[in-house]
């Protein structure tokens, strides 16, 4: 079960969710492309979450494309968890991620997302990545009139700078950013003091690295060596004591390295070990 120790968080002040949640992108296809060769294994990843005291579910229109919304409706835990989903982001035939903003797109796209989701209201509503083709402020403002119109309750942004932060807090209340974060890649330090001193959550994505910790993964070892645990579990302690407003989110195609992601929320680091891996 998720452990109390690793808290909860408000999302825009009032969706509670616990701080450790569920990446759906790898319920797909090879490549995030496609259905999963075993659909009802995937829906049974997605309720053992929610049986594990997971309640918030990170997807987007593009992990399939459509497929990882479907099987998000089809499992059944849409009332027993807040389900974030994303708009912004194309794939083509070859597999490359292509940024469109366009606010005509964005408009289309909450409608086929709720379909498929099997809901009234979006929760969280998050613009996949800014499109060097479409103004900026445009296509947030396309998310802001969503939630005026009640398509959706919350918006986030994701991978974007701090002054695209500030430009968009301009346009619409930011409830979530979701950026590349984790033990190994510092990168966004800014962006994420920047969600602490505005009450954002942060949403680390690659929350392990994919195994890849950089010049931090040998001291992740003898961390994980010292406490009988995985590397990728001391990964997610770090993130989740790190701050306060981190929601990382784990994912997986294995209900097996689900629950052992999930324990990783028990795992108490050392303020020593906080600071090795820290620094």
């Amino acid at each position: 079960m998720v452990d109390n120790q690793s808290g909860a968080f408000d999302i825009g002040g009032e969706l509670t969710v616990n701080r450790l949640g569920y990446g759906a992108m790898r319920i797909t296809g090879e490549d995030i492309i496609g259905r999963p060769d075993d659909e009802e294994g995937a829906k049974e990843v997605l309720r053992r979450a929610v049986d594990l005291g997971v309640d918030f579910v990170d997807t987007a229109d593009s992990y399939g494309p459509g497929v990882s919304e479907r099987l998000i409706r089809e499992s059944g835990i849409a009332d027993d968890a807040v389900i974030a989903t994303k708009a912004g982001l194309l794939r083509n035939r070859e597999g490359d991620w292509l940024p469109h903003g366009d606010p005509d797109y964005i408009r289309n796209q909450v409608l086929c997302s709720r379909d498929r989701l099997g809901v009234d209201t979006i929760d969280l509503y998050q613009f996949h990545r800014p499109d060097p083709d479409t103004d900026f402020e445009e296509s947030v403002q396309a998310f802001a009139e969503l939630k005026d119109d009640g398509l959706v309750d919350h918006v986030g942004l994701s991978n974007v700078s701090v002054d695209q932060l500030e430009t968009a807090r301009d346009v619409v209340e930011v409830a979530t950013v979701q950026n590349r974060f984790n033990v190994g890649n510092r990168e966004q330090d800014d962006v994420l003091e920047a969600c602490e001193e505005y009450d954002i959550g942060f949403v680390p994505w690659f929350p392990l690295g994919a195994g890849d910790l950089g010049e931090k993964g040998e001291v992740v070892e003898e961390i994980a060596e010292a406490h009988d645990a995985s590397m990728m579990q001391v990964g997610i302690a770090w993130l989740l004591q790190f701050s306060d407003v981190t929601l990382p989110i784990p994912g997986t195609s294995s209900v097996d390295h689900l629950e052992e992601n999930v324990a990783a929320s028990s795992l108490e680091l050392t303020d020593d070990e906080m600071a090795r891996l820290s620094e």
